[in-house]
């Protein structure tokens, strides 16, 4: 283990107990969408807050580029961006998506320092109850192989997921899955202070979003 690394580990460490000392967030934006994601033990509402907001910012992300994408469209160029590293999140993060993520460092189990392909405990109660909830019998198979033989990596589970993109339209366990791994995981990697966050955010109705690509 190089110094780079373990200095990280430390720091990461640092930040998630710092964190975990208050959880304050009150600022629920979606709570008249559907509670999606129902797992015992965590705390439900804010998952949800965070996959809705993982969608939208990813949806007006896209949208900005072509101004008809659709929400599977974007899950799409998402995943093929994000798993290759070809996507600047910092360009589609938004002021709302960072203070979910900063509640989000104070969920127990959902972060492992140790990791060194991803952020995520693999083995905690969320990505468990994740594990186990996907719609896709392939999907879950993998990925619960993946984790009980230590090989799980965001890119070796996503590659799978490219061409399955709109199973993330029925089943929002996926769609949480690919927003923890391949989102907000990811953020700690920004200097979230430097972030532009003045950039225009047209507002997004998803009930007229086709929902098909």
């Amino acid at each position: 283990m190089n110094l780079k690394f373990t200095l990280f580990t430390f720091i990461f460490a640092l930040v998630l107990f710092n964190c975990k000392q208050q959880n304050t967030f009150s600022d629920y934006q979606y709570t008249d969408k559907p509670q999606v994601i129902s797992c015992e033990g965590i705390n439900a509402p804010l998952y949800n807050e965070a996959l809705y907001s993982f969608e939208d910012d990813i949806l007006k992300y896209y949208q900005q580029k072509r101004a008809n994408n659709t929400l599977a469209q974007s899950y799409s160029q998402f995943l093929r961006e994000a798993i290759y590293n070809r996507i600047k999140l910092e360009d589609v993060v938004t002021k709302h998506t960072i203070d979910v993520f900063e509640a989000l460092k104070t969920e127990s189990d959902l972060w492992d320092a140790a990791n060194t392909k991803s952020h995520l405990n693999y083995s905690g109660k969320p990505l468990t109850c994740i594990a186990t909830s996907l719609k896709d019998e392939n999907l879950k198979t993998t990925l619960n192989a993946l984790i009980t033989t230590n090989s799980m990596s965001p890119k070796l589970f996503g590659t799978p997921l490219i061409s399955k993109y709109r199973n993330a339209m029925s089943d929002k366990y996926l769609a949480l899955y690919i927003a923890l791994d391949l989102y907000y995981s990811n953020l700690f990697e920004l200097d979230l202070s430097k972030i532009n966050l003045n950039k225009p955010e047209p507002k997004v109705d998803f009930n007229k979003v086709p929902q098909n690509p």
